[in-house]
């Protein structure tokens, strides 16, 4: 699927961000080796961005930056990608542009529609 200029430039934001931060993936390559060192069949590639929040924010005290929820899932992709023996370690979802807009526009419906049933629930 050809990515919206929306897209790429999200992508290309990504990348320029991962190469000003190569800490961040050297820290996602070694926890994610280390879940698949533990046994680990398929592991949470958000998790290991919260273990690389959690050891620069609070073990390291390093230099403070943040990782934006927007990248969690190219570092995961990334990874497969460099390392095709890992592919399918980290379950993804497709990124929006990957769904069309037919599923987006579903997405907002549930999303719109489990709020009213919630305030409903409330009330």
């Amino acid at each position: 699927m050809n990515l919206t200029p929306l897209h790429e430039d999200k992508k290309k934001k990504w990348w320029a961000w991962h190469k000003e931060n190569p800490q961040v993936w050297n820290l996602f390559q070694k926890f994610t080796f280390q879940a698949i060192r533990s046994g680990r069949k398929n592991y949470s590639h958000w998790a290991i961005i919260q273990r690389i929040r959690w050891e620069t924010d609070i073990v390291t005290k390093g230099n403070p930056f943040k990782i934006s929820n927007d990248w969690i899932a190219y570092y995961a992709r990334y990874f497969m990608h460099i390392y095709p023996e890992y592919k399918g370690f980290f379950k993804i979802k497709p990124l929006k542009h990957e769904r069309g807009s037919n599923a987006i526009i579903q997405e907002k419906e549930e999303e719109t529609r489990l709020r009213s049933e919630e305030r409903y629930k409330t009330h």
